[in-house]
């Protein structure tokens, strides 16, 4: 099999530094806003909900406290010989509060139901746009990022980020409303003693501060470090064959565990500074619990304050730093958020292939001419596969591309496809730049069997039916004996409906090369492409599906690239590459009597098959 020219794989880029962290935190807080906007009504019933049931909780507290001085009073008044404790009084102060916390309830249940519905919205819209964005991209996006790096962002980060709105938008604006609702009731009943609560403010707005800083990073190398072991599954399970025969599980182990050790590490780091956040901030507020219960108890023994206002103000002391503490707890799952936000909206602002160009060439008539103009071409500035290519191939005629691994053949194929953009020189298509093609329909004008099958879970008859959807039974069938598929299918239970499993290892690698030939037949494509089609069929099978081969090339124009130089002596044109270069061209016998570059290849193969 002729080795790919892809261009090395990356993983993820290294984080940027502090300047670069803020200028992306800053971007990618603009872009999830403006995705959020989308929601902004359903946002502003959250917003109104989870305040108004803030609101209703911080009214709780004061009532309570006019219950106790009410019992307080009553007590007194029974002591001095008076009428007691007004319990009609207390009855009407407990339905009050109880009407309080039912609101509360209720409010707060509709927004968490609310804001689920947002959250999964969000992450559909995201998935959606994410999953389209992946056929928009250039190939050469992936010649350079891992498949798990892509699915670790369509999955882990988007889930991530979701499941942080769903939680985090409203504990804020809750947590927001009763720190400031909190604090005026603490105003209200003594402004002495609100100060002195209020000094807690500083120390923990640094510490969170401190903590902050220190874990975004390891936020953000969490999440990448995530996409690296997702990337590195992806290839293990694959290729779990291949490890296997090697016996190379103890190095793809190590080489697991060492990026398994870095999301471990990062991971750790993270989660260990955010669970800092809770006991600090506790802490914190026990101080200022304490000095209010101390002021408070100075002010009961003078008489300037009443024994329900002590326990309404100790009360509220105690839910002002619950929302502090709850901000701080918020802000640590909020980096998470934004690291997941960060990867996404990354590889959506990917550069796109250009899907159309202006005032595009119709392929309507085309005939199949193809024209390789001084072509060159490489993957990377640095290396350059293509040096300079030419050749003119006629309507109709079969042309064979052979050469050693490595000369270039299948990156004419790519160029041809536009899965590429040639850098120099020109591919011309009936004498039209395929570049004034939009690519969809240049697309249309191609039918491929390459090396590599590939089939879908489904069907068998919906793995042919691919090529062509609105094709019926029949003519499925008929392609399917035209690639001499058919007998095969009928042995296996259910025929055409027979279901491939997700790998497809129900049926062997050459039934599998056979079905994408016969689908590339009902596909009854202008110009075809065939990229060692038959290199994992047997002898025998290959001579009938070379048949198969002959019938579907007649007509068309057709690109062979093969390494068994027996399969293609009836070919039109050969065109011999090495290096990059056409060192040869000319029919079977012209290129074995000129004595050169092929007449080698032939002889080497014909020797090692003797």
């Amino acid at each position: 099999m002729e080795r790919k020219h892809n261009a090395p794989r990356r993983g993820p880029s290294m984080p940027p530094g502090v300047g670069e962290r803020a200028k992306d935190f800053s971007g990618t807080l603009r872009k999830l806003s403006k995705q959020l906007g989308r929601f902004r009504i359903s946002l502003a019933g959250v917003v109104a909900l989870s305040a108004g049931s803030a609101v209703f909780s911080i009214i709780g507290p004061k009532k309570m406290g006019e219950i106790t001085t009410e019992i307080f009073a009553g007590l007194m008044r029974r002591l001095s010989g008076g009428s007691g404790i007004d319990y009609e009084q207390i009855a009407r102060l407990l339905l009050v509060l109880l009407g309080l916390y039912a609101l509360s309830a209720l409010m707060s249940f509709l927004q968490s139901f609310i804001m689920a519905g947002v959250s999964q919205r969000l992450s559909y819209d995201l998935r959606k746009r994410l999953a389209a964005k992946v056929h928009r991209l250039p190939m050469s996006y992936f010649d350079r990022v891992t498949h798990g790096e892509i699915l670790s962002r369509v999955t882990n980060d988007v889930d991530t980020l979701g499941q942080s709105m769903s939680q985090s938008l409203s504990q804020i604006v809750s947590s927001l409303t009763t720190a400031i609702g909190v604090l005026a009731m603490m105003f209200s009943i003594s402004w002495q003693m609100t100060l002195v609560a209020l000094c807690i403010l500083p120390l923990s707005g640094l510490l969170m501060g401190v903590v902050i800083k220190k874990s975004q990073k390891y936020f953000v190398g969490q999440q990448r470090y995530l996409g690296e072991v997702n990337g590195q599954v992806e290839e293990i399970f694959s290729g779990h064959g291949v490890v296997k025969a090697f016996n190379a599980q103890d190095r793809v182990s190590q080489a697991f565990d060492k990026t398994n050790d870095k999301l471990h590490r990062s991971a750790w780091k993270s989660q260990f500074l955010s669970g800092l956040m809770h006991p600090i901030m506790s802490f914190i507020g026990n101080l200022g619990y304490v000095a209010a219960v101390v002021m408070g108890a100075a002010y009961a023994a003078s008489g300037a304050i009443t024994v329900g206002d002590i326990q309404s103000f100790i009360q509220y002391v105690r839910s002002f730093n619950q929302p502090i503490s709850q901000i701080g707890q918020i802000a640590n799952v909020l980096q998470s958020t934004m690291a997941a936000a960060e990867r996404v909206f990354e590889f959506l602002d990917e550069p796109e292939e250009a899907p159309s160009v202006p005032n595009p060439v119709s392929i309507e008539g085309i005939r199949g001419e193809v024209t390789f103009d001084h072509v060159r071409f490489g993957y990377t500035p640095d290396r350059t596969i293509i040096h300079d290519f030419s050749a003119t191939v006629r309507p109709g005629q079969k042309v064979a591309i052979v050469g050693p691994t490595g000369a270039g053949k299948t990156t004419m194929v790519r160029l041809l496809m536009r899965f590429y953009d040639v850098t120099g020189g020109r591919i011309l298509i009936d004498g039209h730049d395929i570049r004034d093609f939009d690519r969809d329909e240049l697309r249309l004008l191609f039918g491929m069997v390459l090396q590599d099958t590939w089939l879908f879970g489904g069907t068998i008859g919906e793995n042919i039916r691919y090529g062509r959807l609105d094709a019926t039974d029949e003519e499925v069938m008929a392609a399917a004996r035209a690639a001499h598929a058919h007998h095969f299918i009928k042995t296996q239970p259910g025929g055409y409906n027979m279901v491939l499993n997700e790998e497809s290892s129900n049926i062997s690698q050459g039934q599998k090369q056979l079905l994408t030939i016969a689908r590339a037949i009902l596909a009854n494509p202008k110009i075809l492409i065939l990229d060692e089609a038959t290199s994992s069929v047997d002898t025998r099978t290959e001579a009938y599906v070379q048949k198969g081969m002959d019938e579907l090339t007649r007509g068309r124009t057709s690109f062979v690239i093969a390494h068994r130089l027996s399969t293609i002596r009836d070919a039109d044109l050969i065109l011999v590459m090495r290096d990059g270069d056409i060192v040869e061209q000319g029919t079977h016998e012209e290129l074995l009597a000129l004595g050169g570059f092929y007449k080698e290849l032939y002889q080497a193969q014909f020797e090692k098959a003797a």
